[in-house]
This record gives structure tokens, sequence and C-alpha cells, in this order.
């Protein structure tokens, strides 16, 4: 068996996620179904994360194994983006080794969250609309207290199946471009539901209504309750997703 990386990237808007539901099309199922068509041979596809109903990835990795080792070409790549819906693109593939994984072998990810403060229908679906003024300095300086290593559980979706809750985020910034405002974070792993929990409570900060010390009291109590809303997903993108050398080079730059 050949195991290949896939570079890829989908618009979540119309999927339940990434990961295969019961009930719901998701962006797994969809991937594991062109695959295993265009090969004519059933093959499970991994991914590099779960990403929740409408949220995207502007950048995506997964893996999956097949008994033909002559995938990473031009033609299949040409193939299976004509079998994939138009909101699903791969950029390419991959071989790797047999025991490369694309979750277990990440060791950092990078999410943006976009907002957009005056009616665009152009973007509705990629960005939230939240008008009002927002202190996008303030929010830069709260911001700065999540860098390190946190216990997260007040940012994180209760009774989740993860043995920690303690994550290392080592860069989170907002910038101002026109009428947009973007957040970036990377991370070396992202608890359910945890930047949306962020970005909600940042914006907490931009509206003036808490400090750096709630902050720092949020992060003590350990209490979902404690922190802001959760912003809707369709702002949320996975962005970035990195590896050691020896497990993948990255093919794809532009995203």
């Amino acid at each position: 068996m050949q195991r290949y990386f896939i570079e890829m990237a989908y618009k979540g808007t119309n999927y339940h996620g990434w990961q295969i539901q019961p009930n719901g099309v998701t962006v797994q199922a969809s991937m594991e179904k062109a695959l295993s068509t265009i090969c004519r041979e059933k093959i499970a596809v991994t991914g590099a994360g779960r990403t929740d109903s409408g949220v995207h990835a502007s950048y995506f990795v997964s893996h999956f194994d097949s008994v033909i080792t002559t995938l990473d070409n031009p033609f299949f790549l040409q193939h299976i983006n004509g079998f994939l819906n138009k909101d699903i693109v791969v950029y390419s593939i991959n071989k790797v080794k047999g025991d490369a994984h694309a979750r277990f072998d990440a060791f950092s990810r990078t999410y943006r969250y976009y907002i957009h403060q005056s009616k665009n229908p152009f973007i509705q679906e990629t960005s939230w609309l939240l008008r009002g003024d927002l202190d996008v300095d303030k929010m830069n300086e709260v911001s700065q207290l999540l860098i390190g290593t946190h216990d997260f559980t007040s940012f994180s979706k209760l009774h989740t199946d993860v043995k920690t809750n303690n994550c290392t985020i080592d860069f989170a910034q907002w910038e101002r471009k026109e009428d947009s405002i973007i957040f970036t974070v990377s991370a070396n792993r992202f608890l359910r539901n945890m930047v949306r929990a962020i970005v909600g409570t940042l914006i907490l900060a931009g509206q003036n209504k808490i400090d750096k010390k709630d902050l720092i009291n949020i992060l003590k109590l350990k209490d979902r309750s404690s922190a802001g809303m959760s912003v809707p997903a369709q702002g949320l993108f996975l962005a970035d997703i990195s590896y050691p050398d020896n497990v993948f080079k990255k093919r794809y730059k532009e995203y």
C-alpha cells in the first residue's frame, strides 16, 4: 500500500463539517466517495483535524492509502477535481512514508476569523457581519495574554473526549483591513470550539466590556460560562498546518 498526503481546501457552508456524520453531508465522506470511485477500491481518508459545520479550510491536509502507486500525477489530480463538488479543491497529492500521519504528525495549526462591518452580500458565507466600533488595539493587548501554555477549559466545548485542555498558543493577533477585521491564531493544538470562543471573548475587550484582568480570571475559572459567546461558524477558516520536513514538505504555497 502507498500512503499519500492531500493538500486541499474547502468552503464549509454546505457541509456538516469535515468528519463523517450519520445524517449529513461532510467533506470527508465526499473525499472518500471520490477516491473510492476513481481508484475502484474502498479508500478511507484521515484528516489533519475536524472542522465543525459551516467552518471552512483555506488549507487542509489529509492522507489515504491505495494499492495504486502512481496517483501523484497531474492527470489524477485533474480527474479528482473534476469529480468533486465545486466547493472542494485538491491542490496536490504527494507520496509519503507509510507511517506518516496527517493528524498526529502535525505540530502547529493556524486559524483565521473574518469579520466585516458593513453589509456585503458577496462575503456573507465566509465572514461574520458585526456592526459597531471595536477597539482593535485593546483586542490585541488582551489577546497577548493567551500566548504560552494554558488550560483553555473556559474556551472549550463541554464533554469532549480529550485527555487534557492544555494548549500552547504562539501567535494571536488582530488586524484591520479596510472594512474587515481578521484574527489569526496559531497553536500546537486546539480544543473543540476554542477559536470561536476566544474570538467571542476578545470582541468583548474590543467593546470595552472586559480587560486584561478579566481574561486572566476567565482562564483561571476553567468555566465555559465565564467566557464570551461562540461566534458564528461562517467566519472561521483553518488556514495552515505545519509538519516536520522529514514527514511532509508542502507543495502548495499560495493559500
